[in-house]
């Protein structure tokens, strides 16, 4: 879903190239698979995550969108990469062009209840690294072989 900020700015620069800070949430379950989200808009698979708004910092962003698209509450553990450049780069359905620099955060459940509620998420499943489904925008391996202790400290 588009905020009122991004519209604002879609309509003085239509669908031009909009630079975008974004996060993304590495979020295991106890058994050390990563969750993913198959986006409705595009039939994709990603990681949870989206764009920073203005006045949020990226540890807020991060609460909110996983808390928007997946029903579970989250605290950002560690930074575990910043992405970004032309890999990073889509032209949504509306014709609309982002690029994201993208901080990637390992994220620890607080709460809450996995759901599809949400417009954006299609579906959510686990899977172990190895066997990943292709991600939009694809993420390095190096990113999914942290230590899962490092989830699930208290």
């Amino acid at each position: 879903m588009e905020s009122s900020y991004i519209h604002s700015l879609r309509t003085r620069i239509a669908h031009d190239l909009l630079l975008m800070p974004g996060v993304g949430a590495l979020v295991r379950d106890p058994a050390g698979r990563f969750l993913v989200q198959l986006r409705a808009e595009d039939g994709e698979w990603s990681l949870p995550g989206g764009a920073v708004e203005p006045g949020e910092t990226p540890a807020q962003a991060i609460r909110r969108e996983v808390l928007e698209e997946t029903g579970l509450r989250v605290e950002p553990v560690r930074v575990a990469a910043v992405l970004g450049g032309e890999h990073f780069r889509n032209t949504y359905l509306n014709g609309d062009t982002v690029e994201y620099c993208v901080i990637l955060f390992e994220c620890r459940v607080l709460g809450g209840a996995l759901s599809t509620a949400d417009p954006e998420t299609q579906r959510l499943e686990w899977y172990h690294p190895e066997e990943m489904p292709l991600l939009s925008p694809s993420m390095p391996r190096e990113v999914f072989q942290s230590t899962p202790e490092a989830f699930f400290q208290a």
